[in-house]
């Protein structure tokens, strides 16, 4: 492709967008062409302005979600759009239809299955005949898931063990907190769940593992429940205690699943993700329950519209987020575990510093745009509404633990 950009940040006056910018102005190669965009050309000057020296000379470009005609001419500019501007179900689709209408790779942030499963409806066969990939949960949501998955699935396939059957991740350690734009996500989820057709696609666990206008029809009880409270030795018999629901696996495990139906991980492939609370028996029991308790009221008092006006005002507000010394503090540490249809048994591990939903987001994000714009000869010959997985895979995962993050698989 001959683009005037590799790479646009669109939002990049945003918290998250800057975090993103940032960290592709501290370790793109020398040469990498990137623009930044938004709604606001001051603001955005702004922003470059706080990047240092080697971001001096990036372009600038006004484009609005409002206005449809500005994201055609950005993405027709660049082989890669990297966009944090959300909630996507209200600010996405445009720009979704846009880069798979010019061909143009494109990465989000977005945890919200609604809009995937708009993405792969109104945009998939348009981005596959253009050549496109369109590639959503490129943050914590749903890297660690996703590569985890995808990690035993190429371990096994090298060792002849099988396939995969009960995969489940762990998320073993975590420190850090809720952006103000996941908060706005989930707002507009609760909102939009009042709609039946959009509570259908909310509860099927299967509502991404098809192409357009397909969507399957699965039962609850086809999976793992996102609710549920596990005893960890059913996951693998190396852990104790009791594990808690993880409160993005009803995203999460969408994202792996749809992995699996374009990669085939296996026919007793099943996925499920939790969270450890501890090792010790009785206290994890208790503190798992409460888990599960406090996401079920929260979910519901966000449901209700005044409840969720009174949420509003000690929730973190879009385009805000922790200083950068908290933000350093945080890491996150998840272990994914499964059993092949030989009996084998493997875990994959993701480790990484920095507060998960910022610091380890942008430069999950940061790396997913690079590995698209300047890795297209070795990425697989994919085209479509894909997932990290699928779409960039071992790249992915060398780009990562070339930037610090502890990355590896384990026979058990």
């Amino acid at each position: 492709m001959s683009r005037e950009f590799d790479i646009v940040v669109f939002g990049a006056t945003g918290f998250v967008g800057e975090l993103t910018a940032r960290y592709l102005a501290e370790s793109a190669p020398t040469g990498t062409k990137i623009a930044l965009a938004g709604r606001s050309e001051p603001k955005l000057a702004g922003v470059r302005g706080r990047l240092g020296p080697k971001a001096s000379g990036w372009p600038l470009i006004v484009a609005d979600a409002d206005r449809p005609s500005t994201l055609d001419e950005m993405c027709a500019r660049t082989q890669v759009v990297c966009t944090t501007v959300g909630p996507y179900l209200k600010y996405g689709e445009s720009l979704v239809t846009a880069a798979a209408s010019a061909g143009t790779d494109y990465v989000d942030l977005t945890g919200e299955v609604p809009f995937v499963r708009y993405s792969i409806d109104k945009a998939g066969e348009t981005a596959a005949a253009t050549g496109a990939r369109i590639v959503h949960a490129c943050g914590f949501d749903s890297v660690p898931s996703d590569l985890g998955a995808y990690l035993l699935h190429r371990q096994a396939e090298r060792d002849g063990a099988g396939t995969l059957g009960t995969t489940t991740m762990v998320v073993q350690s975590m420190r850090g907190g809720a952006s103000g734009g996941t908060v706005d996500s989930v707002r507009v989820i609760a909102e939009q769940a009042r709609d039946p057709q959009i509570r259908k696609v909310l509860l099927n666990p299967q509502a991404l593992s098809s192409g357009p206008g397909e969507m399957v029809r699965a039962d609850l009880r086809s999976e793992p429940s996102d609710a549920a409270i596990v005893n960890a030795k059913t996951i693998d018999p190396s852990l104790r205690g009791t594990c808690a629901p993880f409160f993005m696996s009803s995203f999460n495990t969408r994202i792996v699943r749809r992995s699996d139906s374009l990669l085939d991980y296996g026919p007793d492939f099943r996925y499920g993700e939790v969270m450890a609370v501890g090792g010790i028996p009785v206290v994890s029991a208790i503190a798992s329950a409460a888990v599960a308790g406090g996401l079920g009221v929260g979910m519901g008092l966000m449901a209700f519209k005044p409840t969720r006006t009174l949420l509003d005002k000690v929730l973190p507000k879009p385009g805000s987020g922790p200083s950068e010394k908290a933000r350093d503090k945080g890491h996150f540490t998840t272990q994914t575990f499964t059993t092949t249809s030989t009996g084998k048994r493997y875990r994959s591990e993701m480790v990484a510093h920095g507060d998960p939903g910022y610091k380890a987001t942008a430069v999950m994000l940061g790396e997913s745009a690079l590995a698209l714009a300047l890795d297209r000869d070795r990425l697989p010959d994919r085209a479509g509404v894909l997932t990290p997985a699928v779409a960039m895979g071992d790249v992915l995962v060398e780009r990562l633990q070339n930037a610090g993050f502890r990355i590896g698989v384990t026979a058990l």
